[in-house]
């Protein structure tokens, strides 16, 4: 039953996916705010039919933490759900993410046209500098940053390198650092096909202000950072 769970979940998936972003790509001309509409409701779409579907539930914590002003989120990085989750979860923003994802056809372009930050993972000198300019852009066009440290999905019960580009941009730009814990992939696994039922639980941390991130050597914060993810992600079972 997983199995042909999990295979109705996909179609769907595959279907929609294509269709909301093409509806992103249409209502772009007419502002962001219209073309993030249809990226929020994709969102939406995808976790009710993970929930319909799967028995996927969704429960987040934490929203208390949320500030008035945009500031950068950092979050654990287990399975595809949280990244499709994030436009439901937190105000409008942006993805720091991998320049190959805006090669698919469609989906790739709609994540262009909302204004993603794509990096080329092979000059990491000049994809800090790039984050950092476009990530002091966007925040000041009053947008979120959303960065996963770890650059790529790790296991669950597993920790990739932190990278330290989240921590730059909010430096910079003078900004506050939300991290968030999860625990997605004990039921959307790694590169797995089967979705398991349960309950993932979203959980943003304490906010780190603007004036701590800008007074903390670089590396001490995203040590600091890493630990109370990966901390708060184990206790959740991620």
């Amino acid at each position: 039953m997983l199995l042909i769970r999990s295979a109705l979940f996909n179609l769907c998936f595959f279907v929609l996916t294509p269709l909301f972003s093409t509806l992103i790509l249409l209502f772009r001309p007419f502002g962001f705010r219209a073309s993030w509409f249809w990226a929020k409701s994709w969102s939406h779409t995808i976790l009710w039919l993970a929930r319909i579907i799967c028995g996927i539930r969704i429960k987040i914590e934490g929203q208390e933490h949320f500030p008035d002003e945009p500031c950068v989120v950092m979050a654990k990085h287990q399975s595809a759900l949280e990244t499709l989750a994030m436009p439901a979860l937190i105000p409008s923003y942006v993805w720091i993410l991998k320049r190959e994802l805006f090669y698919i056809p469609v989906f790739g372009w709609a994540l262009a046209a909302i204004g993603a930050i794509a990096i080329r993972r092979g000059n990491p000198r000049e994809a800090i500098k790039q984050v950092i300019e476009q990530g002091k852009q966007r925040l000041a066009e009053k947008r979120w940053v959303v960065i996963f440290p770890e650059g790529t999905r790790s296991a669950v019960g597993t920790t990739g390198n932190y990278q330290p580009g989240g921590v730059a941009v909010a430096q910079k730009a003078g900004a506050a650092i939300l991290p968030m814990a999860h625990n997605a992939g004990v039921h959307w696994p790694k590169r797995g096909f089967i979705k398991r039922p349960g309950t993932v639980i979203f959980h943003f941390l304490p906010l780190i202000p603007a004036e701590t991130v800008a007074n903390t050597k670089r590396n001490k914060l995203l040590e600091t950072l890493k630990q109370d993810i990966e901390s708060a992600s184990r206790k959740l079972g991620g």
